[in-house]
């Protein structure tokens, strides 16, 4: 599912973003959810547990400003969908850093929101997200892979580390974990430079001669063997994304 997040401080364009949004879905049939933000700070806590594919933001705001907020959230993500709306052009330069999609002139128009909403859904692969459904020990429970930084195996389980810190532990595998993960790395975020472990390559900090540093603060060995093989598949895929 498409997930939107629009975030500016005045409640009038806020409403009229929503607004403008909600009536481009219906008329394309087009199921989405969107989250309203009337300050930064909302969604810099919300960034922390969950990803959207669409970010509108209001560039002059307070405390942190939309460039900022644009820097946190490419730190999280590379492939989403930036865009600005702005009263003055002039930031174009200034934002330029965090790759984003467009900028909007307040006050925004109808159908300049609509032809930037069809170009960057036409960047998003909503419909395509991979999702992997694992037996915990309460039963059932589906990961989309978006959600998932690394995954590790370790006492015939697999043991997932969510985006937020959140850990879920399967219970005993029967297939294997080269099985398990399977559906895993048909994403082309995956990677997996051990035996015993995958992860997103999206969630990386750093990579060093040892393994992969990851953003919610876990770390993944790389095989000594496999190491120039999985360098160079990490730094194709940052370069893949910005190219975007």
């Amino acid at each position: 599912m498409l997930k939107i997040a629009i975030c500016d401080d005045q409640p009038k364009e806020l409403e009229l973003i929503n607004e403008y949004i909600t009536e481009y879905l219906g008329a394309h049939t087009l199921e989405a959810e969107k989250k309203e933000f009337s300050h930064p700070d909302q969604l810099l806590t919300a960034i922390e547990t969950e990803s959207f594919h669409l970010y509108l933001l209001d560039i002059v705001m307070p405390m942190v400003s939309g460039l900022e907020l644009g820097q946190s959230i490419r730190r999280i993500s590379r492939e989403a969908q930036i865009v600005y709306i702005t009263t003055e052009p002039g930031y174009a330069l200034d934002a330029y850093a965090v790759n984003p999609l467009h900028y909007l002139i307040k006050p925004v128009e109808k159908q300049a929101l609509f032809s930037l909403l069809e170009l960057a859904l036409s960047k998003v692969d909503f419909g395509k997200e991979i999702t992997v459904t694992v037996k915990v020990k309460e039963g059932l429970r589906t990961l989309s892979a978006g959600q998932i930084s690394c995954c590790e195996y370790k006492n015939r389980a697999a043991r997932y580390t969510l985006i937020g810190g959140e850990q879920v532990e399967t219970t005993t595998l029967t297939c294997g974990f080269a099985g398990h993960i399977a559906p895993l790395l048909r994403d082309m975020r995956f990677l997996s430079p051990h035996v015993s472990f995958v992860l997103n390559m999206s969630r990386v900090e750093k990579l060093a001669r040892e393994g992969f540093y990851l953003r919610e603060g876990g770390f993944v060995p790389v095989s000594a063997r496999q190491y120039a093989a999985v360098r160079n598949a990490y730094l194709n895929y940052r370069l893949s994304r910005e190219e975007k």
